[in-house]
Order: structure tokens, then C-alpha cells, then sequence
């Protein structure tokens, strides 16, 4: 019998396959991404990364058991620790310097994806939560064995594949594809055709942000001259 999650999977091939031939990808594995992109993305992505950590702790507070909430926190606590802190060392090697870190603005990508994991994450039930952040777990791990065997001459890149090509990451992905089935199995169809779209918008954010940091995506005015942000706003 199918399962959810390999129906999921099945309805996303197109952006599914794009993400994992997106040339932002492809140039960590063969070397040839400038840096500077890499550093770009290293400043999205911990910013991300951080909300990510939230929505998976909304995730935790939307279950009806304590071993999944627990999960759930389990989860949001390998963020904050394993992730992001492979991001801190990342910024260091990149010397990525105080100021730049002061005055970091996201992009527009990484903002509205964000935003859409929030809007889900504060009205959606745990399947659907679950169903939204599930591609970036999947996504990046398939990468991660796409291109595990990859040998780029910069160590960073090296490092970054190696850590989603890595068991401990793999186990995390399972736990959640099994987690969004057995979710799936007890929900409406109108919960599992709301997981389907948030499951497939993700699968869209993920490919936009290799976009965005393939291009090195900004805003079209720069809101800081104008002294409309406010420190923290984001």
C-alpha cells in the first residue's frame, strides 16, 4: 500500500528534482559556488533555522501525547545545537565580521517562508505542522546522499554535505516521514488535502531559496536607508 508521505513525494518530483539540480546545489558539490553566495546563504539559513526551531516546538505543543511533544522538543534543541552551531563555526571560517551580523537584513525568501512555517504553525494541527516542515528535513538529507561522494576543494562545502549526508540526520528524516503517516492515517480529508499544500508550498520555498541565495536575492528598496526597520522587527 502507498503511504502518505511516498504519495507526498510522487506529487512533488518536478520541484522535488529541480531542488536537487538547482545550480546553487550543484556548485557546493563540484566546487565551483563563489563564497560569497555560500556566505550569503550561511546568514539566511541561520536565520531561518532559528525560526525553524520555534515551529518545531509549536509542533511539540500541538500533540495529544507527551512522547511526541517531547520529540518535538528533542528536535527543536538539534536545531539550536547541531545546526546552528554549524553555522556559528561556518560564519567564523567565513569571517563573517560583527557588523555584518549587526546589520543582517533577510532576504524576501527567507522571510516569507518563514512567515508561511508561522502561519501554519499557529493555526494548522500537528499533521499539517508537520507536513510543512518535513521538506526541509527530506529535501536536504536527499541531498545529502545525492552528493555524499562528492570532493569540492573547499572544506566548507565538504563539511556542509557531510552533515546532511550523515546517519544521525537520516534518523531524523524517518522519524518524521513515519510521523506525518501515521498522522495522515487518522486525519479527514480535509486535513490531508491541507497537509498536501503545505507540504508542496515548502517544497517551493526550498527550491526559491537556493534561488535567492544563488542570486543573492534583496529587497528592491533598501529599508535601511530609509530607517524603516526596526532593530529585531524580523
Amino acid at each position: 500500500m502507498t503511504t502518505f508521505t511516498e504519495i507526498l513525494r510522487n506529487k512533488a518530483d518536478q520541484i522535488w528534482q529541480a531542488n536537487l539540480h538547482h545550480p546553487f546545489v550543484e556548485g557546493i558539490a563540484s566546487g565551483a559556488l563563489p563564497l560569497e553566495n555560500f556566505k550569503f546563504y550561511v546568514l539566511q539559513d541561520s536565520y531561518y533555522l532559528s525560526h525553524f526551531a520555534k515551529v518545531q516546538a509549536l509542533a511539540g505543543s500541538r500533540a495529544e501525547d507527551l512522547y511526541t511533544t517531547s520529540r518535538m522538543a528533542s528536535h527543536a534543541l538539534g536545531t539550536s545545537e547541531a545546526e546552528l552551531a554549524l553555522h556559528e563555526k561556518f560564519i567564523k571560517q567565513l569571517q563573517i565580521t560583527d557588523d555584518e551580523l549587526a546589520n543582517f537584513q533577510p532576504a524576501p525568501t527567507a522571510y516569507h517562508y518563514t512567515s508561511h512555517l508561522y502561519r501554519v504553525g499557529e493555526s494548522g494541527t500537528l499533521g499539517e505542522i508537520i507536513a510543512a516542515i518535513l521538506p526541509c528535513y527530506w529535501i536536504y538529507h536527499e541531498i545529502g546522499e545525492k552528493y555524499k561522494g562528492s570532493t569540492p576543494s573547499e572544506p566548507i562545502f565538504q563539511e556542509w554535505i557531510g552533515t546532511y549526508g550523515d546517519e544521525w540526520f537520516a534518523d531524523l528524516v524517518h522519524e518524521q516521514i513515519n510521523r506525518l503517516d501515521l498522522l495522515a492515517e487518522k486525519a479527514s480529508d480535509s486535513e490531508r488535502n491541507k497537509m498536501t499544500a503545505h507540504f508542496l508550498l515548502s517544497c517551493q520555498y526550498e527550491y526559491l531559496f537556493w534561488e535567492m541565495a544563488y542570486k543573492m536575492e534583496q529587497w528592491p528598496f533598501d529599508s535601511k536607508s530609509e530607517k524603516q526597520v526596526v532593530k529585531g522587527e524580523f
